[in-house]
C-alpha cells in the first residue's frame, strides 16, 4: 500500500513543479533586471511550499512558534535535519531568507534550477575554498538584512536524532552578530527517511520555533562552544516534543 501511496505522492509532486516551474520562469525573466536580491522568485517559491504542504494528503503539519521571527530582524536560521522533506517545512513557515545548499543540488531537475533562480548560496562540502565562499557570501545577505538557513548537522540524521552540529553557521552569526533563530522539525524521518523513496502515510510533522538567541548571549562563545549549546538546546526541546506527544 505505501508503495501506491508513494508514485502518488512523486506523481503529485513532480507534476506540481512541471506545471508551475514554467511560470515561475516566466516571472524570474521579468523581474531579473530590477529584482537584485531575488526577493520575488524566494517569495514565489515559499508560497510554492506552503501550498504543497497543504495538498499532501499523507501527512498533517503543525507549527509552533512562526511568530518568534520579528520582522525586519535578520536571523541565522539553523534547525535539524531528518529529511528531505525539511526543505519543503522551512520554505512552509514563508521567512525572508537565503538557503545554504550542498552543490550537489544544483544538478538535481527542478530543484537545481530553482536554486539558481533564487540565487542561494551553495558550498562544496568537501571543500575548504568553497566553504569560505559560502561564508563570504553568506555575510554578504546578512549585511543587506537577509537571513541566511543552514542545516548545522550537515547531512540528514539516520535516527532522526540531534546529530553534530558543524561550526559554520555559528561562526557566521559570531562574525556578522545576528540573533539565531532555531527551529525543530520532528516526523519527517518518520516519513521519506534517509536514502529512502517509499512514502509512510498517517503521520504528524511538528515544526518548533524557538526564542532567538541573541548576539549578547554569546558574544564570548567560540563557534564550536556555541554549536554545541545550541544542538544541546534543539536536543533537548525534541525529547520535550516528544514526551509531551507520549503523555497526550
Amino acid at each position: 500500500m505505501d508503495i501506491i501511496k508513494s508514485v502518488l505522492v512523486w506523481l503529485i509532486g513532480v507534476s506540481y513543479m512541471a506545471i508551475l516551474f514554467p511560470l515561475t520562469f516566466l516571472v524570474w525573466l521579468l523581474v531579473f533586471p530590477f529584482d537584485r536580491d531575488r526577493v520575488i522568485i524566494h517569495l514565489i517559491l515559499v508560497y510554492q511550499s506552503f501550498l504543497l504542504c497543504k495538498l499532501m494528503p499523507i501527512w498533517k503539519i503543525k507549527t509552533e512558534g512562526r511568530e518568534k521571527a520579528e520582522k525586519g530582524t535578520t536571523y541565522v536560521i539553523i534547525s535539524n535535519h531528518q529529511s528531505i522533506l525539511d526543505t519543503l517545512m522551512i520554505n512552509s513557515l514563508r521567512y525572508r531568507f537565503r538557503w545554504v545548499s550542498k552543490i550537489e543540488n544544483v544538478k538535481v531537475p527542478f530543484l537545481g534550477w530553482y536554486l539558481r533562480m533564487a540565487g542561494y548560496i551553495t558550498v562544496n562540502r568537501g571543500n575548504e575554498e568553497s566553504k569560505a565562499a559560502m561564508l563570504e557570501k553568506s555575510q554578504r545577505f546578512l549585511e543587506r538584512g537577509i537571513s541566511v538557513t543552514l542545516f548545522p548537522e550537515g547531512t540528514r540524521s539516520a535516527d532522526k536524532e540531534i546529530g553534530f552540529f558543524k561550526r559554520g553557521a555559528f561562526q557566521l552569526a559570531l562574525k556578522a552578530n545576528v540573533s539565531i533563530l532555531p527551529v525543530l522539525i520532528d516526523g519527517t524521518g518518520d516519513i521519506l527517511p534517509k536514502h529512502g523513496l517509499i512514502f509512510s502515510s498517517g503521520h504528524h510533522i511538528f515544526i518548533k520555533v524557538l526564542d532567538p538567541v541573541h548576539p549578547q548571549s554569546f558574544s564570548n562563545d567560540t563557534p564550536e562552544e556555541l554549536a554545541l549549546r545550541l544542538s544541546s538546546l534543539l536536543a533537548m526541546e525534541l525529547k520535550k516534543l516528544r514526551t509531551g506527544r507520549t503523555d497526550t
